[in-house]
C-alpha cells in the first residue's frame, strides 16, 4: 500500500515507521524512479513477494524484526517450497538490495543488516547444455525456401546463434539498428539498459536479406509475424517449438542458442574478454556457466599450450 499522506511519508523518512509492506512499496517506487527496465522491476516485485509471504508465516511485520534468524529461515523456506539454488540466490539478492536501500534511506540506530552475516546461498557452477549444431541443422532443414515463414525462421535461427543475443533483446531489434551489409546490429537496450553491438556473419547476413525481401509491411521492427505485427518472445518460443516438432527433436530454449554462441566462439579461439563484451556481461565470471567444455576441448587446450612439448 503506497504512503498517501504527508504525515505518513514524514514517519517513513524519519525512520519512525518501519512497517515492512509500506517500505517494500516505497522501494519499488524508487526502482521505477531509477528508470530500471520492466524485467528488473518484475524481478524485484516477484522475489520480494516471496519474502513477504514468508514473513506472514512468521508474523514479521516490521523491518527491525528481520534478523539473521528470519533470513536463514527464509532461505530454508525457499528450499522447502521447491526453489532451486539459483532461485534461492535470486530471492536473497532482492531482499539484500531492499534492506541495503532501507538502511541508506533511514540510517537506523541499533539495527544491523542481517545480510552482512547471512551470506548468499551457493549456486553450483555446473555448465549448462547449449543447443548442438546438429540440432541447429535439423531446425534449418524444416524451413522452406521461398516462403515467408520459412525464410524468416531460417534467418531467426541463424541470427540467434550468430549474435548470442538474449530473447528480449532479439525481439526488440529495430530495422534502423541493422546494417545488412556489414552485419552490425545495435542492441539499444541490453541488460541494465546498456547498449552494445553484435554481429552477423556472411551466411546469416545473406539469409537476413532473403527474409527482408519477403516483407511487404512497414513495421519498424526487424522480426515480424506473417501479418506484419512485431514478433514477441512468446511468439519466438512458439516458432521454435513448431520447428522442433517438424525436425523431430526436443524443443530448445531460446537461451540455448546464447550458450551455443558462447561455447563455439570460445572453441574458435575468441578471447574471453571480447566474448564478455559481445554477450553484454558485466564480468567474465558469469561466462563460466555457459562454457560447457568437453574432454576434447581441454585436451586440445593442453596440446596447444603444453609447456613440455612447446618449450623443451
Amino acid at each position: 500500500m503506497e504512503p498517501n499522506t504527508k504525515e505518513q511519508w514524514t514517519r517513513i523518512k524519519t525512520g519512525q515507521d518501519d512497517y515492512l509492506l509500506t517500505w517494500l512499496e516505497a522501494f519499488l517506487i524508487d526502482r521505477r524512479a531509477q528508470n530500471m527496465t520492466r524485467g528488473t522491476l518484475y524481478f524485484y516485485a516477484k522475489k520480494l513477494e516471496l519474502f513477504t509471504r514468508y514473513c506472514d508465516t512468521q508474523a514479521v511485520t516490521h523491518i527491525r524484526q528481520v534478523d539473521t534468524g528470519v533470513m536463514r529461515g527464509f532461505l530454508l523456506w525457499l528450499e522447502g517450497t521447491g526453489h532451486n539454488p539459483g532461485g534461492c540466490h535470486a530471492a536473497y539478492r532482492a531482499v539484500r538490495a531492499f534492506l541495503r536501500w532501507w538502511a541508506e534511506e533511514v540510517e537506523p540506530e541499533n539495527w544491523r543488516n542481517p545480510t552482512q552475516r547471512v551470506k548468499a546461498p551457493k549456486v553450483p557452477m555446473e555448465p549448462i547444455e547449449p543447443i548442438s549444431l546438429d540440432d541447429v541443422k535439423a531446425l534449418l532443414s524444416t524451413c522452406k525456401r521461398g516462403e515467408f515463414t520459412g525464410e524468416r525462421d531460417r534467418a531467426i535461427i541463424l541470427a540467434l546463434l550468430d549474435t548470442g543475443a538474449r530473447a528480449s533483446e532479439f525481439c526488440g531489434i529495430s530495422l534502423a539498428s541493422v546494417n545488412t551489409t556489414t552485419g552490425e546490429i545495435l542492441i539499444r537496450q541490453g541488460k541494465g539498459r546498456k547498449p552494445r553491438m553484435v554481429y552477423l556473419g556472411k551466411v546469416a547476413r545473406r539469409q537476413l536479406r532473403a527474409y527482408l525481401k519477403m516483407r511487404t509491411d512497414d513495421n519498424p521492427v526487424l522480426w515480424v509475424t506473417h501479418a506484419g505485427e512485431p514478433l514477441t518472445v512468446y511468439g519466438l518460443n512458439s516458432t521454435m517449438a513448431r520447428r522442433a516438432r517438424l525436425a523431430g527433436i526436443q524443443r530448445p530454449g531460446l537461451h540455448d542458442f546464447r550458450r551455443a554462441f558462447a561455447l563455439n566462439m570460445l572453441r574458435e579461439g575468441v578471447d574471453i574478454f571480447s566474448l564478455q563484451k559481445l554477450m553484454g556481461h558485466s564480468s567474465t565470471e558469469i561466462l563460466r556457466r555457459y562454457l560447457k567444455q568437453t574432454d576434447d576441448d581441454t585436451r586440445r587446450a593442453h596440446e596447444l599450450g603444453s609447456p613440455v612439448d612447446k618449450a623443451l
